[in-house]
């Protein structure tokens, strides 16, 4: 299901984008960073799908929130003259690198587990077949 919403997410990001106007240049910084805390809200909630504690009322309030968040940063940056969006950036950025390497480890488990299971019963039809002959 997870995997559905994630395709018309992108579906709809794709006509909508194709769509709109071109962001003017004084925006762009906010929605840069607007994306980035998006992001990271969207492999938080594949991860926690992964761990079978997925909540949709924590994704849709971190989504919005992180991105708020993240864009009154920048404003406020802007307006001290002090690059604060770039911890924003950080911060945002690492849990996304965190929530990547969960869900790749989280693959390569079931995969390895899928191969191991592949090889006991592999070996488990040798034996019967041995048995068999004796």
């Amino acid at each position: 299901m997870i995997i559905l919403a994630i395709i018309i997410g992108c579906l709809l990001g794709a006509l909508i984008g194709i769509n709109i106007p071109t962001i003017p240049y004084t925006y762009s910084g906010y929605l840069a960073i607007a994306i980035i805390a998006a992001l990271d809200s969207v492999f938080g909630a594949i991860t926690s799908s992964l761990k079978k504690n997925f909540d949709i009322k924590i994704f849709l309030s971190g989504f919005f929130v992180n991105a708020i968040l993240a864009m009154l940063l920048t404003y406020l940056g802007q307006k001290l003259n002090i690059d604060i969006y770039l911890a924003a950036v950080i911060v945002f950025v690492s849990r996304m690198f965190n929530n990547l390497g969960i869900i790749r480890r989280y693959y390569v488990e079931k995969l390895a587990n899928k191969k191991l299971v592949a090889k006991v019963e592999e070996v488990i039809k040798q034996v019967n077949e041995e048995k068999q002959e004796k």
